[in-house]
């Protein structure tokens, strides 16, 4: 899965991923979190504070999260498990580290991760790496309407969570760390070499084709305590 923060990056990233991953003739489904499921389309009415709660308070942190975990297993039964099942490769912006960097700002870190126990761990999570104010600038000069988290300190505190749950095993999986204040080309450059150095490297020409055509690669959450950073290019 593609991580980061809010501005980092991660849809524009994801689309081109999976345009130069068809290139290579594998099919691919590029998906989101929050989904274009039932339960993700009410979570975004709460990011866009359409929906609040009793009397115009805050909606709920812990009934968000919950909604999160939710529309995950949603997305995973509806979107993800069809699609590795059928061979693909399945490339979601955002995932489970999503949750553990947003959702423990109010709540536990391990409430959070039992809610979320049922979600499969992916086979890479790739995070953007931008600082909270740069996002925050790209987010504003995109001219769309402020969201629930979209507040710098929270950004701050967000981008701590991110790194906490990236250092600390994060979601389970392996990490690539790529440098997102490059320009879009080289990110994205920087994004395949993490994605070919993870699958395809140090394999015979005939291996990695095979490896091609298995079933079953989603792309991107967190791993084991070894990040990998990936050299930036300019």
């Amino acid at each position: 899965m593609l991580e980061g923060l809010d501005g980092a990056g991660t849809t524009t990233q994801a689309a081109e991923l999976g345009r130069r991953l068809r290139a290579r003739g594998l099919t691919v489904l590029v998906t989101a979190e929050p989904s274009r499921g039932p339960i993700g389309s009410l979570i975004r009415t709460v990011l866009g504070k359409r929906l609040v709660g009793p009397a115009g308070r805050p909606f709920d942190r812990g009934a968000l999260a919950l909604l999160f975990a939710a529309d995950r297993l949603d997305h995973v039964a509806s979107e993800i498990v069809p699609t590795l099942a059928s061979g693909g490769w399945v490339i979601s912006d955002r995932y489970f580290v999503s949750s553990l960097a947003y959702q423990t700002l109010d709540l536990p870190e391990p409430f959070v991760r039992q809610i979320n126990e049922r979600a499969p761990r992916p086979d890479l999570t790739l995070f953007l790496d931008v600082p909270a104010e740069a996002a925050l600038r790209r987010r504003r000069a995109e001219g769309a309407a402020p969201e629930l988290f979209e507040d710098l300190a929270l950004q701050r505190r967000v981008a701590l969570g991110y790194r906490r749950a990236l250092t600390e095993g994060g979601g389970g999986s392996p990490v690539a760390v790529v440098d997102g204040t490059a320009s879009i080309a080289a990110v994205s450059d920087a994004v395949e070499a993490a994605i070919l150095e993870r699958f395809f490297s140090a394999r015979p020409a005939s291996e990695r084709r095979a490896a091609e055509r298995r079933p079953g690669r989603s792309v991107g959450a967190a791993g084991r305590s070894k990040v990998a950073r990936v050299a930036r290019t300019r």
